[in-house]
């Protein structure tokens, strides 16, 4: 399968100007992976970059930052920690304790104390987060649990996890259909970001159809 259109590196470089590792790296695993998962169109390109580049900021991050200070922790998970008794001050700036806290009992992870949070915290390009997702990436790459960590914050596992999860997804479906939206919820769990999101797909979608 090929891209339905002149995907070029010339192009993704108007987009992701200021990638870590520099564009052609980015580029090369792109041209080779995305049409593994069908994502071949202007439409299912343009939003994949998009949302990517959003999670990603511009492709330079591939390890969630969860260096927050007390203040941001009451604002952005009050259910962890202002609404449910806990002191934001103890957790100021410590970001393995705080992925302890927000990320544990769900996704597939253990409790609090079982370090899981920090263990299976966002990577990639798409932030793969949660035991569950590790374990079922690491399947389908065909490679230890234990070493999706590692692979996930290369270029290569960067792209490899965030068509994986894709394709899993069925996000080609929303991207074919517009509905950004919907996309972003499956991404997100929410709709944050998504004026970025939108931003970054109405401008891939004009550079691709150039």
């Amino acid at each position: 399968m090929s891209f339905d259109f002149d995907f070029t590196e010339d192009k993704l470089a108007q987009i992701i100007p200021n990638a870590a590792y520099g564009v052609d790296v980015w580029y090369n695993e792109l041209v080779e992976l995305l049409p593994v998962f069908e994502i071949t169109s202007v439409a299912r390109v343009a939003a994949f970059i998009a949302q990517t580049a959003h999670e990603s900021g511009g492709y330079r991050v591939l390890k969630e930052n969860l260096n927050y200070s007390a203040d941001g922790l009451n604002k952005i998970f009050p259910k962890y920690f202002k609404n449910a008794g806990r002191d934001a001050q103890e957790y100021h700036r410590q970001p393995e304790k705080i992925a302890n806290i927000v990320y544990a009992s769900r996704m597939g992870n253990g409790d609090t104390a079982s370090g899981d949070g920090w263990r299976f915290c966002g990577r990639g390009l798409i932030q793969l987060t949660g035991r569950n997702n590790y374990t079922n990436f690491a399947a389908s790459a065909d490679i230890a649990p234990e070493d999706a960590a590692e692979y996930l914050e290369t270029p290569r596992g960067a792209v490899h996890s965030a068509c994986w999860f894709w394709y899993s997804n069925d996000l080609n479906t929303y991207a074919d259909a517009g509905d950004f939206v919907g996309m972003t919820k499956r991404i997100n769990g929410g709709t944050i970001g998504l004026e970025d999101r939108v931003k970054h797909y109405n401008e891939a979608c004009h550079i691709f159809a150039d």
